[in-house]
């Protein structure tokens, strides 16, 4: 157990990002699985900007490497173009 006033501060803080980050991050997998799993290229179009959007942040932000935002990326327009 923390011994300091900020060290306790601290272990709060970590949870609350840590919370925020798997919400971001499980947002974001919903999204592409629902992107993948639509065959309608009209939907995906419109879905695509959105994925597009939120993997930039999370790659901002450090809670995905951006080399994994990249090809997660690269894989979803070459689905959405061979709709």
């Amino acid at each position: 157990m923390a011994n300091h006033k900020s060290s306790e501060k601290r272990i709060r803080q970590i949870d609350v990002r840590k919370e925020n980050n798997k919400y971001y991050a499980k947002t974001a997998r919903n999204t592409l699985k629902a992107l993948r799993g639509t065959s309608n290229k009209e939907e995906a179009q419109v879905l695509l900007p959105k994925l597009t959007s939120m993997l930039d942040r999370l790659a901002k932000k450090n809670i995905i490497h951006k080399k994994k935002a990249s090809n997660l990326k690269s894989s979803i327009v070459k689905h959405v173009s061979s709709l």
